[in-house]
């Protein structure tokens, strides 16, 4: 059975038995959902998340691209590849730099989880 996280993505097909995973175990997730590339896929529960987006500069009035990183916890029920696109949803930290979790994953060739 599939939770209900209170955001509405597509819920991952497999079922998997991660206590923290937000489908099906009992990991909640508040605050922020950020949606990026996936930079890295090497760790084992784990990924890194790039993202771009628009910077002020206010001396000359305009917006410089910016990049930023961010580590997230990777459920075994949400398979991955490095350079998909992914929603990461911020919940209690996991670990020194891990505080968000991926929930929803949209690959390059348009297919789904």
């Amino acid at each position: 059975m599939v939770r209900n996280i209170g955001v509405s993505v597509i819920a991952p097909r497999k079922t998997c038995e991660d206590e923290l995973c937000p489908f099906h175990g009992t990991l909640s997730v508040r605050g922020k959902l950020l949606t990026g590339t996936v930079a890295s896929a090497k760790a084992k529960k784990m990924v890194v998340v790039s993202r771009e987006y628009p910077r002020p500069v206010t001396k000359y009035k305009r917006y410089e691209r910016s990049r930023s990183k961010v580590h997230a916890y990777l459920p075994t029920c949400v398979e991955v590849k490095e350079g998909d696109e992914v929603i990461v949803a911020e919940c209690r930290p996991l670990s020194k730099t891990v505080s968000f979790v991926v929930i929803e994953v949209n690959t390059k060739d348009g297919s789904g989880n």
